[in-house]
Protein backbone atom coordinates (compact mmCIF):
# COMPACT_ATOMS: atom_id res chain seq x y z
CA UNK A 1 0.00 0.00 0.00
CA UNK A 2 1.56 2.96 -1.16
CA UNK A 3 1.60 6.49 1.10
CA UNK A 4 -0.91 7.98 -0.91
CA UNK A 5 -2.06 7.07 -4.01
CA UNK A 6 -3.38 9.77 -6.04
CA UNK A 7 -4.95 9.19 -9.75
CA UNK A 8 -5.41 12.63 -12.27
CA UNK A 9 -8.42 14.71 -12.38
CA UNK A 10 -9.34 17.39 -15.19
CA UNK A 11 -7.85 20.11 -13.01
CA UNK A 12 -4.35 18.56 -12.57
CA UNK A 13 -5.22 18.31 -8.72
CA UNK A 14 -4.71 14.91 -6.83
CA UNK A 15 -7.43 12.39 -5.77
CA UNK A 16 -6.20 11.28 -2.33
CA UNK A 17 -7.82 8.40 -0.19
CA UNK A 18 -9.45 8.40 2.74
CA UNK A 19 -6.92 7.16 4.69
CA UNK A 20 -4.22 8.89 3.87
CA UNK A 21 -2.46 12.62 5.07
CA UNK A 22 -4.10 15.51 2.92
CA UNK A 23 -3.45 18.82 1.92
CA UNK A 24 -5.43 20.82 5.04
CA UNK A 25 -1.80 23.07 6.24
CA UNK A 26 -1.72 26.65 5.25
CA UNK A 27 1.20 28.58 5.39
CA UNK A 28 0.78 30.27 9.28
CA UNK A 29 0.80 26.56 10.75
CA UNK A 30 4.05 25.63 9.12
CA UNK A 31 5.90 29.25 10.61
CA UNK A 32 4.23 28.27 13.85
CA UNK A 33 5.47 24.88 13.81
CA UNK A 34 9.29 25.66 12.45
CA UNK A 35 9.50 28.69 14.98
CA UNK A 36 7.82 26.96 17.78
CA UNK A 37 10.13 24.21 17.59
CA UNK A 38 13.10 26.05 17.25
CA UNK A 39 12.71 28.27 19.81
CA UNK A 40 13.06 25.84 22.54
CA UNK A 41 15.49 26.21 26.07
CA UNK A 42 18.27 27.09 23.98
CA UNK A 43 18.01 30.97 23.18
CA UNK A 44 17.81 31.37 27.36
CA UNK A 45 21.49 29.24 27.97
CA UNK A 46 23.54 29.07 24.51
CA UNK A 47 24.27 33.21 24.34
CA UNK A 48 25.91 32.82 27.74
CA UNK A 49 28.54 30.18 26.15
CA UNK A 50 28.86 31.70 22.96
CA UNK A 51 29.91 35.19 24.89
CA UNK A 52 32.69 33.71 26.87
CA UNK A 53 33.79 31.33 23.55
CA UNK A 54 34.09 34.28 21.38
CA UNK A 55 34.90 36.94 23.83
CA UNK A 56 34.37 39.73 21.36
CA UNK A 57 30.84 41.69 20.41
CA UNK A 58 31.27 41.67 16.75
CA UNK A 59 32.24 38.29 16.47
CA UNK A 60 29.42 36.95 19.06
CA UNK A 61 27.16 38.94 17.08
CA UNK A 62 28.80 37.26 14.11
CA UNK A 63 28.86 33.80 14.63
CA UNK A 64 24.58 34.05 15.28
CA UNK A 65 24.20 35.56 11.57
CA UNK A 66 26.31 32.98 10.23
CA UNK A 67 24.13 30.39 11.74
CA UNK A 68 21.09 31.97 10.44
CA UNK A 69 23.16 31.90 7.35
CA UNK A 70 23.90 28.32 7.21
CA UNK A 71 20.50 26.88 8.34
CA UNK A 72 19.30 29.62 5.45
CA UNK A 73 20.95 27.14 3.14
CA UNK A 74 19.74 24.39 4.32
CA UNK A 75 16.68 24.96 4.17
CA UNK A 76 16.46 25.83 0.77
CA UNK A 77 17.79 22.10 0.58
CA UNK A 78 14.87 20.88 2.41
CA UNK A 79 12.66 23.24 0.07
CA UNK A 80 14.00 21.18 -2.79
CA UNK A 81 13.13 17.55 -1.11
CA UNK A 82 10.27 18.50 0.69
CA UNK A 83 8.59 19.62 -2.77
CA UNK A 84 9.92 16.82 -4.99
CA UNK A 85 8.92 14.11 -2.30
CA UNK A 86 6.64 15.61 -0.35
CA UNK A 87 6.07 12.62 2.42
CA UNK A 88 5.09 12.45 5.50
CA UNK A 89 7.64 10.33 6.38
CA UNK A 90 10.15 13.60 5.89
CA UNK A 91 13.68 12.93 6.09
CA UNK A 92 12.97 9.00 6.57
CA UNK A 93 11.53 8.85 2.96
CA UNK A 94 14.18 11.10 1.44
CA UNK A 95 16.66 8.43 3.00
CA UNK A 96 14.51 5.62 1.88
CA UNK A 97 15.03 7.01 -1.87
CA UNK A 98 18.33 7.60 -2.14
CA UNK A 99 19.86 4.95 0.06
CA UNK A 100 17.74 2.15 0.43
CA UNK A 101 15.24 0.77 3.14
CA UNK A 102 17.30 -0.59 5.36
CA UNK A 103 19.31 2.74 6.08
CA UNK A 104 16.05 4.42 6.29
CA UNK A 105 14.80 1.56 8.83
CA UNK A 106 17.98 2.49 11.11
CA UNK A 107 17.03 6.11 11.21
CA UNK A 108 13.41 5.49 11.70
CA UNK A 109 14.59 3.29 14.69
CA UNK A 110 16.41 5.92 15.91
CA UNK A 111 13.93 8.70 15.83
CA UNK A 112 11.54 6.70 17.65
CA UNK A 113 13.60 5.19 19.58
CA UNK A 114 15.58 8.24 21.17
CA UNK A 115 16.15 11.26 18.97
CA UNK A 116 11.94 12.39 18.97
CA UNK A 117 10.30 10.63 22.23
CA UNK A 118 13.96 11.57 23.89
CA UNK A 119 13.48 15.00 22.38
CA UNK A 120 10.30 15.50 23.90
CA UNK A 121 10.69 13.68 27.31
CA UNK A 122 14.02 16.53 27.44
CA UNK A 123 11.53 19.37 26.89
CA UNK A 124 8.83 18.08 28.79
CA UNK A 125 11.59 17.72 32.53
CA UNK A 126 12.77 21.37 31.65
CA UNK A 127 9.12 22.82 31.24
CA UNK A 128 8.27 20.52 34.30
CA UNK A 129 11.00 22.57 36.00
CA UNK A 130 10.22 26.48 34.98
CA UNK A 131 6.50 25.88 35.73
CA UNK A 132 6.92 24.18 38.76
CA UNK A 133 8.24 27.71 40.09
CA UNK A 134 5.37 29.19 38.89
CA UNK A 135 2.95 26.89 39.70
CA UNK A 136 4.28 24.37 42.61
CA UNK A 137 3.01 20.42 42.52
CA UNK A 138 5.06 19.54 45.33
CA UNK A 139 2.21 19.70 47.19
CA UNK A 140 0.83 16.71 45.24
CA UNK A 141 4.12 14.43 45.50
CA UNK A 142 7.22 16.21 46.98
CA UNK A 143 10.05 17.37 44.78
CA UNK A 144 8.47 15.56 41.99
CA UNK A 145 6.00 19.03 41.14
CA UNK A 146 7.99 19.11 37.98
CA UNK A 147 7.86 15.84 36.38
CA UNK A 148 4.03 15.65 37.22
CA UNK A 149 3.79 19.49 35.05
CA UNK A 150 6.27 17.10 32.54
CA UNK A 151 3.64 14.53 32.00
CA UNK A 152 0.33 16.58 32.12
CA UNK A 153 1.96 18.47 29.21
CA UNK A 154 2.87 15.48 27.55
CA UNK A 155 -0.55 13.90 28.17
CA UNK A 156 -2.74 17.11 27.27
CA UNK A 157 -0.89 18.26 24.16
CA UNK A 158 -0.65 14.65 22.18
CA UNK A 159 -4.66 14.89 23.43
CA UNK A 160 -5.02 17.78 21.64
CA UNK A 161 -3.37 16.53 18.59
CA UNK A 162 -5.53 13.08 18.85
CA UNK A 163 -8.28 14.98 18.68
CA UNK A 164 -7.93 16.95 15.72
CA UNK A 165 -4.82 18.45 13.22
CA UNK A 166 -6.98 21.75 13.71
CA UNK A 167 -6.36 21.59 17.39
CA UNK A 168 -3.03 20.67 17.56
CA UNK A 169 -2.20 23.56 14.63
CA UNK A 170 -4.40 26.56 16.92
CA UNK A 171 -2.79 25.11 20.13
CA UNK A 172 1.29 25.62 18.17
CA UNK A 173 0.06 28.92 16.47
CA UNK A 174 -0.93 30.54 20.08
CA UNK A 175 1.95 29.11 21.92
CA UNK A 176 4.10 30.25 19.27
CA UNK A 177 2.40 33.83 19.49
CA UNK A 178 2.88 33.64 23.22
CA UNK A 179 6.87 32.40 23.04
CA UNK A 180 7.49 35.40 20.41
CA UNK A 181 5.66 38.11 22.96
CA UNK A 182 8.15 36.55 25.64
CA UNK A 183 11.18 37.30 23.88
CA UNK A 184 10.09 40.82 22.91
CA UNK A 185 9.60 40.67 26.61
CA UNK A 186 13.40 40.68 27.58
CA UNK A 187 14.46 42.78 24.26
CA UNK A 188 11.69 45.60 25.78
CA UNK A 189 13.58 45.14 28.98
CA UNK A 190 16.66 46.11 27.62
CA UNK A 191 15.11 48.84 25.75
CA UNK A 192 13.72 50.28 29.04
CA UNK A 193 17.17 49.49 31.13
CA UNK A 194 18.97 51.62 28.47
CA UNK A 195 16.65 54.26 28.19
CA UNK A 196 16.49 55.27 31.95
CA UNK A 197 20.07 55.19 32.75
CA UNK A 198 22.54 54.48 29.16
CA UNK A 199 25.72 54.80 31.37
CA UNK A 200 24.41 51.70 33.53
CA UNK A 201 27.96 50.49 34.66
CA UNK A 202 26.16 46.87 33.58
CA UNK A 203 26.00 48.18 29.86
CA UNK A 204 29.45 50.27 29.62
CA UNK A 205 31.54 47.72 28.65
CA UNK A 206 30.54 46.11 25.39
CA UNK A 207 33.45 43.73 25.16
CA UNK A 208 37.30 44.25 24.32
CA UNK A 209 38.13 43.98 20.52
CA UNK A 210 39.95 40.98 20.75
CA UNK A 211 39.84 37.98 18.43
CA UNK A 212 39.07 34.73 20.24
CA UNK A 213 40.65 31.59 18.80
CA UNK A 214 39.55 30.34 15.76
CA UNK A 215 38.81 26.13 17.42
CA UNK A 216 36.76 28.62 19.84
CA UNK A 217 34.60 30.33 17.41
CA UNK A 218 34.29 26.41 15.90
CA UNK A 219 33.05 25.32 19.60
CA UNK A 220 30.87 28.48 19.36
CA UNK A 221 28.88 27.55 16.11
CA UNK A 222 28.59 24.28 17.46
CA UNK A 223 25.81 25.85 20.25
CA UNK A 224 24.42 28.34 17.95
CA UNK A 225 23.64 25.58 15.18
CA UNK A 226 21.94 23.47 17.79
CA UNK A 227 20.16 26.67 19.25
CA UNK A 228 18.76 26.95 15.58
CA UNK A 229 18.10 22.95 15.32
CA UNK A 230 14.92 21.41 14.11
CA UNK A 231 13.92 23.45 10.95
CA UNK A 232 13.94 20.11 9.24
CA UNK A 233 11.31 19.07 10.82
CA UNK A 234 8.98 21.43 7.89
CA UNK A 235 9.26 17.94 6.14
CA UNK A 236 7.68 15.71 7.57
CA UNK A 237 4.23 18.27 7.28
CA UNK A 238 4.89 18.29 3.71
CA UNK A 239 2.48 16.10 2.58
CA UNK A 240 -0.32 18.17 4.11
CA UNK A 241 0.80 21.71 2.75
CA UNK A 242 -1.83 23.09 0.03
CA UNK A 243 0.78 23.93 -2.93
CA UNK A 244 4.45 23.62 -2.49
CA UNK A 245 5.25 27.47 -2.93
CA UNK A 246 3.68 27.59 0.67
CA UNK A 247 6.13 24.81 2.44
CA UNK A 248 9.23 27.07 0.41
CA UNK A 249 8.04 30.55 1.74
CA UNK A 250 7.20 28.38 4.77
CA UNK A 251 11.06 27.01 5.53
CA UNK A 252 12.89 30.77 4.22
CA UNK A 253 10.12 32.96 6.39
CA UNK A 254 10.73 30.66 9.43
CA UNK A 255 14.87 30.95 9.46
CA UNK A 256 14.23 34.86 8.42
CA UNK A 257 12.07 35.05 11.91
CA UNK A 258 14.30 33.03 14.05
CA UNK A 259 17.48 34.83 13.17
CA UNK A 260 15.99 38.45 13.66
CA UNK A 261 14.65 37.05 17.12
CA UNK A 262 17.96 35.48 18.10
CA UNK A 263 19.54 38.85 17.53
CA UNK A 264 17.70 40.98 19.17
CA UNK A 265 17.84 38.79 22.14
CA UNK A 266 21.42 38.38 22.53
CA UNK A 267 21.49 42.34 22.22
CA UNK A 268 19.17 42.50 24.99
CA UNK A 269 21.17 40.45 27.03
CA UNK A 270 24.68 42.20 25.75
CA UNK A 271 22.83 45.60 26.56
CA UNK A 272 22.35 44.96 29.78
CA UNK A 273 24.65 42.45 31.37
CA UNK A 274 27.65 43.49 28.99
CA UNK A 275 29.82 40.37 27.30
CA UNK A 276 31.67 40.15 30.62
CA UNK A 277 28.93 39.62 32.49
CA UNK A 278 27.19 37.57 29.96
CA UNK A 279 30.10 35.09 29.53
CA UNK A 280 30.09 34.84 33.44
CA UNK A 281 26.31 34.27 33.99
CA UNK A 282 24.71 30.71 34.21
CA UNK A 283 20.98 32.13 34.50
CA UNK A 284 21.91 34.68 31.52
CA UNK A 285 17.74 35.84 30.53
CA UNK A 286 16.54 35.67 34.89
CA UNK A 287 19.06 38.12 35.71
CA UNK A 288 18.00 40.36 32.57
CA UNK A 289 14.60 40.33 33.64
CA UNK A 290 15.41 40.35 37.60
CA UNK A 291 17.41 43.96 37.04
CA UNK A 292 14.71 44.83 34.72
CA UNK A 293 12.05 44.05 36.94
CA UNK A 294 13.16 42.68 40.31
CA UNK A 295 12.10 39.31 41.82
CA UNK A 296 8.85 39.58 39.83
CA UNK A 297 11.14 39.28 37.02
CA UNK A 298 12.29 35.70 37.72
CA UNK A 299 8.61 34.32 37.94
CA UNK A 300 8.39 36.52 34.46
CA UNK A 301 11.38 34.56 32.83
CA UNK A 302 10.43 31.01 34.07
CA UNK A 303 6.99 31.78 32.52
CA UNK A 304 8.62 32.14 29.18
CA UNK A 305 10.71 29.48 29.28
CA UNK A 306 7.90 27.44 30.13
CA UNK A 307 5.88 29.20 27.21
CA UNK A 308 8.75 27.98 25.04
CA UNK A 309 9.52 24.24 26.06
CA UNK A 310 5.68 23.66 25.78
CA UNK A 311 5.39 25.03 21.94
CA UNK A 312 8.74 22.41 21.03
CA UNK A 313 7.21 20.26 22.93
CA UNK A 314 3.71 20.32 20.93
CA UNK A 315 5.34 20.60 17.75
CA UNK A 316 7.58 17.78 18.30
CA UNK A 317 4.86 15.63 18.99
CA UNK A 318 2.89 16.38 15.49
CA UNK A 319 6.07 15.52 13.58
CA UNK A 320 7.80 13.07 15.75
CA UNK A 321 4.25 11.15 15.33
CA UNK A 322 4.41 11.32 11.51
CA UNK A 323 7.45 9.27 11.14
CA UNK A 324 6.26 6.66 12.88
CA UNK A 325 3.16 6.92 10.61
CA UNK A 326 5.50 6.67 7.78
CA UNK A 327 7.23 3.19 8.72
CA UNK A 328 4.45 1.75 9.83
CA UNK A 329 3.41 1.89 6.04
CA UNK A 330 6.12 0.26 5.01
CA UNK A 331 6.17 -2.49 7.39
CA UNK A 332 4.06 -5.05 8.49
CA UNK A 333 5.03 -5.76 11.56
CA UNK A 334 4.72 -2.00 12.70
CA UNK A 335 1.58 -1.27 10.96
CA UNK A 336 -0.64 -0.45 13.21
CA UNK A 337 1.38 2.90 13.77
CA UNK A 338 0.72 3.25 9.61
CA UNK A 339 -3.05 4.06 10.71
CA UNK A 340 -4.40 7.64 9.30
CA UNK A 341 -7.64 8.63 10.80
CA UNK A 342 -8.86 10.31 8.20
CA UNK A 343 -11.51 12.36 10.37
CA UNK A 344 -9.27 13.91 12.32
CA UNK A 345 -6.18 13.64 9.79
CA UNK A 346 -4.19 12.82 12.31
CA UNK A 347 -1.74 9.32 12.58
CA UNK A 348 -3.81 8.58 15.33
CA UNK A 349 -1.90 4.89 16.81
CA UNK A 350 1.54 6.22 16.27
CA UNK A 351 0.57 9.89 18.74
CA UNK A 352 -0.90 7.80 21.15
CA UNK A 353 2.54 5.06 21.09
CA UNK A 354 4.59 8.65 20.88
CA UNK A 355 2.57 9.26 24.02
CA UNK A 356 3.82 6.34 25.93
CA UNK A 357 6.70 5.69 25.32
CA UNK A 358 7.62 9.49 26.33
CA UNK A 359 5.90 8.54 29.51
CA UNK A 360 7.53 5.81 30.08
CA UNK A 361 11.15 8.01 29.19
CA UNK A 362 10.14 10.79 31.99
CA UNK A 363 9.67 7.52 34.41
CA UNK A 364 13.11 6.60 33.67
CA UNK A 365 14.40 9.95 33.75
CA UNK A 366 12.62 10.56 37.48
CA UNK A 367 14.40 7.41 39.08
CA UNK A 368 17.84 8.50 37.33
CA UNK A 369 18.54 11.88 36.97
CA UNK A 370 20.87 13.38 34.81
CA UNK A 371 22.05 10.22 33.61
CA UNK A 372 18.93 9.94 31.17
CA UNK A 373 19.79 13.63 29.89
CA UNK A 374 23.57 12.39 29.03
CA UNK A 375 22.10 9.18 27.41
CA UNK A 376 19.75 10.90 24.78
CA UNK A 377 22.90 13.65 24.41
CA UNK A 378 24.95 10.67 23.94
CA UNK A 379 23.11 10.13 20.35
CA UNK A 380 23.74 13.19 19.12
CA UNK A 381 26.30 11.85 16.94
CA UNK A 382 23.59 9.31 15.51
CA UNK A 383 21.26 12.51 14.91
CA UNK A 384 23.84 14.44 12.76
CA UNK A 385 25.27 11.27 10.72
CA UNK A 386 21.59 11.07 9.28
CA UNK A 387 21.46 14.80 9.10
CA UNK A 388 24.54 14.90 6.77
CA UNK A 389 22.90 11.51 4.82
CA UNK A 390 20.08 13.59 4.20
CA UNK A 391 21.98 16.28 2.82
CA UNK A 392 23.93 13.96 0.50
CA UNK A 393 19.97 12.59 -0.78
CA UNK A 394 20.09 16.17 -2.34
CA UNK A 395 22.51 15.41 -4.64
CA UNK A 396 21.95 11.17 -4.96
CA UNK A 397 18.86 11.84 -6.10
CA UNK A 398 19.68 14.35 -8.46
CA UNK A 399 21.59 12.15 -10.40
CA UNK A 400 19.38 8.89 -10.03
CA UNK A 401 16.06 10.65 -10.87
CA UNK A 402 17.12 13.56 -13.42
CA UNK A 403 13.51 13.50 -15.27
CA UNK A 404 11.78 13.76 -11.53
CA UNK A 405 9.99 16.97 -12.08
CA UNK A 406 11.30 19.83 -9.29
CA UNK A 407 8.83 22.47 -8.32
CA UNK A 408 11.79 24.07 -6.22
CA UNK A 409 15.79 23.83 -6.98
CA UNK A 410 18.50 25.00 -4.93
CA UNK A 411 19.89 28.13 -5.84
CA UNK A 412 23.76 28.10 -7.15
CA UNK A 413 23.61 24.18 -7.26
CA UNK A 414 25.77 22.71 -6.09
CA UNK A 415 28.06 25.07 -4.02
CA UNK A 416 24.90 26.01 -1.43
CA UNK A 417 24.07 22.35 -0.62
CA UNK A 418 27.87 21.64 -0.40
CA UNK A 419 28.03 24.40 2.12
CA UNK A 420 25.16 22.66 3.42
CA UNK A 421 26.58 19.30 3.73
CA UNK A 422 29.92 20.60 4.63
CA UNK A 423 28.31 21.85 8.01
CA UNK A 424 26.43 19.06 8.93
CA UNK A 425 30.33 17.21 9.06
CA UNK A 426 31.65 19.61 11.04
CA UNK A 427 28.73 19.11 13.52
CA UNK A 428 28.94 15.10 13.46
CA UNK A 429 33.05 15.33 13.89
CA UNK A 430 32.24 17.59 16.78
CA UNK A 431 29.56 15.50 18.41
CA UNK A 432 31.75 12.57 17.71
CA UNK A 433 34.68 14.29 19.76
CA UNK A 434 32.72 15.55 22.81
CA UNK A 435 30.61 12.58 23.31
CA UNK A 436 34.24 10.65 22.73
CA UNK A 437 35.64 12.44 26.04
CA UNK A 438 32.06 11.39 27.91
CA UNK A 439 31.35 8.34 30.36
CA UNK A 440 27.81 7.16 31.57
CA UNK A 441 28.36 4.32 34.46
CA UNK A 442 32.00 3.81 33.28
CA UNK A 443 30.96 2.65 30.01
CA UNK A 444 32.81 5.77 27.30
CA UNK A 445 29.46 7.39 26.54
CA UNK A 446 30.44 6.81 22.53
CA UNK A 447 29.06 3.17 22.45
CA UNK A 448 25.46 4.12 23.66
CA UNK A 449 25.18 5.58 19.69
CA UNK A 450 26.39 2.14 18.91
CA UNK A 451 24.09 0.14 20.45
CA UNK A 452 21.19 2.14 19.57
CA UNK A 453 21.95 1.68 16.26
CA UNK A 454 23.31 -2.52 16.83
CA UNK A 455 19.60 -2.80 18.37
CA UNK A 456 18.01 -0.82 15.37
CA UNK A 457 19.61 -3.69 13.26
CA UNK A 458 18.58 -6.48 14.95
CA UNK A 459 15.21 -4.91 14.64
CA UNK A 460 15.49 -4.49 11.33
CA UNK A 461 16.31 -8.04 10.41
CA UNK A 462 12.99 -9.23 12.55
CA UNK A 463 10.87 -6.82 10.34
CA UNK A 464 12.56 -7.98 7.11
CA UNK A 465 11.72 -11.46 8.47
CA UNK A 466 7.78 -10.93 9.46
CA UNK A 467 7.18 -8.24 7.03
CA UNK A 468 7.78 -10.11 3.47
CA UNK A 469 4.97 -8.05 1.50
CA UNK A 470 7.04 -4.40 2.34
CA UNK A 471 5.44 -2.04 1.03
CA UNK A 472 6.87 1.51 -0.40
CA UNK A 473 6.47 5.21 1.18
CA UNK A 474 5.53 6.73 -2.18
CA UNK A 475 6.37 10.45 -2.32
CA UNK A 476 2.55 12.42 -2.45
CA UNK A 477 2.29 15.01 -5.29
CA UNK A 478 1.56 18.79 -3.90
CA UNK A 479 -1.40 20.34 -5.57
CA UNK A 480 -0.40 22.78 -8.10
CA UNK A 481 -0.30 26.47 -7.65
CA UNK A 482 -2.87 28.52 -9.22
Amino acid sequence: MNDAMTTATPDSRPTLPDNAPRPTLELRHAVALIVGIVIGAGIFKAPAVVAQLTGNAVWMFGVWTLGGLISFVGALCYAELATTYPSSGGDYHFLQRAYGKPLAFLFGWARLSVITTGSIAILAFVFGDYMNQVISLDWILPRSGGTLHACIAVLGLSWANLHHVRTGMAAQTWLTVLQVIGLFLIVGAAILLFGINPANALTADKGAPTSPEMGAVGLAMIFVLLTYGGWNEAAYISAEMKTHRLMVGALALSIIIITVLYLLVTWAYWQVLGLPGMAKSHTIAAEVMRIAMGAPGEKIISLIIAVATLTSINGTIIVGARTSYAIGKDWRILRKLGVWDAARHTPSNAIVVQCIMTLLLLAVGAFTGSGFIAMVEFTAPVFWAFFLLAGISLFVLRIREPSVPRPFTVPLYPLLPLVFCTSCAYMLWSSLSYVYSQSLGGLNAAWIGVMVMAFGIILFGLARRFSPENTSTVSQPLQKDP
